[in-house]
């Protein structure tokens, strides 16, 4: 790669995490698609200099990207990344215009996701509270990973961030890092409360280790509870309530927005709960609502 692309790469890297505060994720995700788009450059005109990406290039690298049979969600992405850094590169002086004005690229679809019914969600709480009658600190753990799962929408890496202080019982409060290091608070009911203050007084001080440090949630060997610890434990949670989907974590979060909405929540409330940036990703549940409702519509009325 010349030293042209690797400057453009390189700022564009720093103004996504520095200046944009994407996540780390992010990041490498959108490097990694401009990456792609300059070495299409380089095969067809030679050069990966990025001043020299016009409409064209763009165009013919996604429509590449897509016979190859990629999803319409990854050609998307890819078409973001694309502006993204031509947006930037234009500002900056490395492009004299903008190509990427022009790009037209198909919208991801979005697929409603599955959710619990409320009384299914209640039931895996009840399962998940009979498994820690035992005892076991981990069982005491996962109820209270449940309970806040399902009880504040946050999602799994968020949860699994939290420190002992980032929670505050008398208030029902925690104090969430989200996407793009935006801090947030967020509050949860009296059953949440009630498990992980079981947890703090019989759970985690009977796993606690030198280098546990202030995580809020520990594994069995002391240290921060890692996300694929809490799938599997929602996996095998759900696995036992009668009719449930199989969900990952994110399904709870999807749960919560849902059955929130459906309670009369505002809309605006659940946007800020959750930590979205656009009311458009938030009103994705009020979709799902409409399908549930319709659902026992059809089912329960007699002119259905």
């Amino acid at each position: 790669m010349s030293d042209a692309a690797d400057r453009a790469l390189s700022g564009f890297a720093r103004h996504l995490g520095l200046e944009r505060g994407r996540s780390a994720h992010t990041v490498r995700a959108y490097v990694t698609d401009v990456t792609g788009l300059l070495a299409h450059l380089a095969q067809e005109s030679g050069t990966d200099d990025p001043r020299e990406l016009t409409l064209r290039d763009l165009r013919s690298w996604l429509g590449g990207v897509a016979s190859r049979g990629a999803a319409r969600t990854t050609v998307a992405r890819k078409a973001a990344a694309a502006r993204t850094f031509c947006r930037w590169a234009h500002a900056t002086g490395i492009l004299a215009t903008d190509p990427s004005v022009r790009l037209a690229a198909p919208r991801a679809r979005r697929t409603l996701p599955d959710v619990l019914g409320a009384q299914q969600a209640t039931a895996a709480a009840d399962l998940a509270a009979i498994r820690a009658d035992d005892a076991d600190p981990v069982h005491i753990r996962d109820l209270a990973v449940l309970e806040l799962l399902y009880g504040t929408g946050m999602r799994v890496g968020e949860l699994t961030g939290l420190d002992v202080d980032d929670v505050d019982l008398r208030s029902c409060t925690a104090r969430v890092l989200g996407k793009g290091a935006k801090e947030r608070t967020v509050p949860f009911g009296v059953p949440a409360r009630r498990a992980v203050e079981d947890w703090l007084d019989r759970g985690r001080p009977r796993l606690v280790v030198e280098g546990s440090g202030p995580a809020l949630f520990l594994g069995r060997r002391g240290r921060r509870l890692d996300p694929r610890q809490v799938r599997t434990m929602v996996h095998e949670v759900l696995g036992e309530v009668d009719g449930a989907p199989d969900l990952a974590p994110h399904g709870l979060r999807h749960s919560a927005a849902t059955h929130l909405l459906e309670g009369g929540a505002d809309i605006r409330v659940v946007q800020e709960l959750l930590g979205h940036a656009s009311l458009a990703t938030t009103q994705l549940y009020t979709h799902v609502s409409i399908e549930r409702l319709k659902a026992s519509y059809a089912q329960a009325h007699p002119r259905a």
